[in-house]
């Protein structure tokens, strides 16, 4: 099982699709890292040689932040915004979508379930 940036990639999956699971390499970011570390896109990653493994794990390290140090700077990041107070922080510690979607209706992913009216007839 290859294991990489602290993250068991599938064993099932074709290498192009496995490195995606590491939070920071989506599809583009896989393509390039195989393409740089000469390694076939469309082998298994079960059938990855230790070679191979330590090839993509040293291109990872070299070029790309993942997993922790992504995770921290974007949690940073969004931090910032709140400190400084701009519409992007307070939408955040509201809740509410940041990049201008309509909140009259939809937004539920954002603002959470409905609340029920209390009360009923009078």
């Amino acid at each position: 099982m290859a294991r990489i940036s602290g993250i068991d990639l599938p064993k099932e999956k074709r290498v192009v699709i496995g490195l995606t699971y590491i939070f920071g390499i989506g599809l583009t970011s896989s393509k390039n890292i195989l393409r740089e570390a000469s390694v076939d896109e469309s082998i298994r990653v079960k059938d990855l040689s230790n070679d191979d493994v330590a090839k993509i794990r040293a291109i990872i390290i070299k070029s790309y932040r993942v997993e922790g140090v992504l995770r921290t700077e974007v949690t940073m990041n969004i931090k910032r915004l709140m400190d400084i107070g701009c519409y992007r922080g307070l939408r955040h510690r509201r809740g509410l979508p940041v990049r201008g979607q309509r909140t009259h209706t939809n937004a539920r992913t954002r603002r959470g379930r409905r609340a029920g009216i209390s009360g009923g007839r009078k």
